[in-house]
């Protein structure tokens, strides 16, 4: 009997523990988000694909319908954790605590792809934390767990001397020591409560302070899809309609072009997780950036994001000539299902350089054979010069184009044509991945008598130059369109940048040939 007693001493003890521990997750990330004025479920809602996604996108269409997500999950949450943590209606609590978790869990439940959008701490096949939790409020709501260590063993014991036992039996009194033992185990979660608040307000005292939790995006410092002041401009492309601001691919790709910086290539790669450059391709589409420039590396991930996020982005891949499989690129990035496709700058630079010239050509003929419309990109003037004079067939030019008023732009009179790309020097007056457009003068002046679209790219120098300074020099000097690199971060701003300038082009004389 006293082994009994003992082992249900212990097993009260532990479900006490999980009761509180569970109140304590649930409480903080109620706060977290009530003393964050910035804190919305709109982004978690937004990103939810799967057979519910539909109603969680539904959920934040409208802003009454988003306030009363934002105030369920805040309110919701703290007064769960209250309720565990003391011990009280701990029944009604569990209950709503699982159908929150539930809902949680169906958003971004971890099936493969499709707990791609949500904020986790790793990858999870089929049980996450949200089920596990879900699961410890099963197990609380079906053993009255406030019994133990909680308030309602206080009331229970009320109850029981107001009227529930024979008069004569409640008429004995306990012993003092007992009935102060009773109270100190009903109020053993008060202890707790008052830890939490003293950590709670020591870390609200941190900067940027924020919890992630199934509802939660982690707190951001970039602008929100609803500071989306303007709408992009687009451009007739043969069949398609592009933006004419599109999207790089350099960053997604974990390239850097930064100058002497060692760490950037790293440090790009550790940023864009495979859930970031998903998350980036939606931000990017929602803000009204229709295409994005890709290598056939990049084409799982933006299938993936097509196929997840259901969406409609563009996109022009950039193709290289390798001699021994010379249209092996070109055949990969049709069978990638590419809107489009280009010779890669690099690509054309080299072949033109080496006296190429039928080479190039007979791979502009051979993606138009295709059905597509076929580019060449340069970063020397003279590619674009050579297919005009040679007659090479290409339907746009994918062109890079910047000014050279930057810190490490390298003297006029160091700069040689075909260099960018093919050399880097230590010397600070020689080219080091620092240019792009060697001869920018040159080329605004030739590319105003070409009637074809002229794709602008590195319009920032490789990030030199302040966006609106890059993007009013490439579309006042007859750019059609521009690439841009962009994280998550930089889109909103470099949208409104782009829609501002673009509504105001006093200067531009070249006129739009798309």
């Amino acid at each position: 009997m006293a082994s009994t007693m003992s082992k249900n001493r212990i097993v009260h003890t532990l479900l006490a523990l999980l009761r509180i521990v569970v109140g304590w997750h649930f409480l903080y990330e109620g706060l977290t988000k009530i003393f964050n004025p910035a804190w919305s479920a709109r982004s978690y809602l937004e990103g939810s694909r799967w057979i519910f996604g539909d109603l969680f996108r539904w959920m934040a269409s409208g802003d009454t319908g988003l306030q009363i997500v934002n105030f369920a999950n805040e309110w919701g949450l703290t007064l769960i954790g209250l309720a565990l943590i003391l011990g009280i209606c701990t029944r009604l609590a569990s209950w709503a605590g699982v159908a929150m978790l539930a809902l949680y869990y169906l958003a971004y439940p971890p099936f493969g792809g499709f707990s791609y959008g949500a904020a986790t701490e790793g990858s999870y096949l089929f049980v996450n934390k949200n089920l596990i939790e879900l699961v410890c409020l099963l197990v609380l709501a079906f053993t009255r767990s406030g019994r133990f260590f909680g308030l309602e063993q206080l009331l229970t014991k009320k109850k029981e001397v107001q009227g529930e036992e024979p008069v004569e039996k409640a008429e004995v009194r306990e012993p003092e020591i007992n009935r102060r033992r009773e109270l100190i185990k009903g109020l053993a979660g008060v202890p707790f409560l008052a830890g939490f608040a003293g950590v709670f307000i020591n870390e609200m005292s941190r900067p940027q302070v924020d919890g992630v939790s199934s509802a939660t995006l982690p707190r951001v410092t970039y602008k929100h899809i609803t500071e989306l002041k303007a709408v992009l401009p687009k451009g007739k492309f043969g069949d398609h309609e592009f933006s004419r601001m599109i999207m790089g691919c350099n960053l997604i790709s974990g390239y850097a072009h930064a100058r002497d910086l060692l760490y950037a290539n790293t440090l790009f790669k550790a940023y864009n997780t495979d859930q970031k450059i998903l998350e980036t391709f939606h931000l990017a589409e929602m803000a009204g950036i229709s295409t994005s420039f890709l290598t056939n590396d990049n084409f799982p991930i933006f299938n993936k994001y097509l196929r997840l996020y259901g969406g409609k982005m563009k996109s022009i891949c950039q193709t290289y000539l390798k001699p021994d499989d010379f249209y092996g690129d070109i055949d990969r990035a049709i069978g990638n299902g590419t809107t489009t496709l280009y010779i890669q700058g690099g690509e054309a630079d080299r072949y033109v350089r080496e006296g190429k010239i039928k080479e190039l050509a007979s791979a502009v003929e051979y993606i138009r054979k295709k059905g597509y419309m076929a580019g060449v990109g340069a970063h020397a003037l003279e590619v674009i010069k050579t297919c005009e004079r040679e007659g090479i067939p290409a339907d746009f030019y994918v062109k890079t184009f910047h000014h050279d008023k930057y810190w490490s732009a390298h003297p006029v009179s160091n700069r040689v044509e075909f260099s960018v790309d093919s050399k880097k020097y230590l010397d600070h007056d020689l080219i080091h991945d620092n240019m792009f457009d060697l001869f920018s003068e040159q080329t605004a002046a030739y590319m105003m008598q070409i009637k074809k679209p002229w794709f602008a790219f590195k319009v920032l120098a490789g990030g030199a130059i302040q966006p609106k300074d890059g993007f009013r020099y490439a579309f006042e000097n007859g750019a059609d369109f521009i690439c841009v690199g962009m994280f998550d971060f930089q889109i909103i701003d470099d949208v409104n940048t782009a829609g501002e300038i673009l509504s105001d082009l006093k200067n531009r004389q070249r006129p739009w040939y798309s």
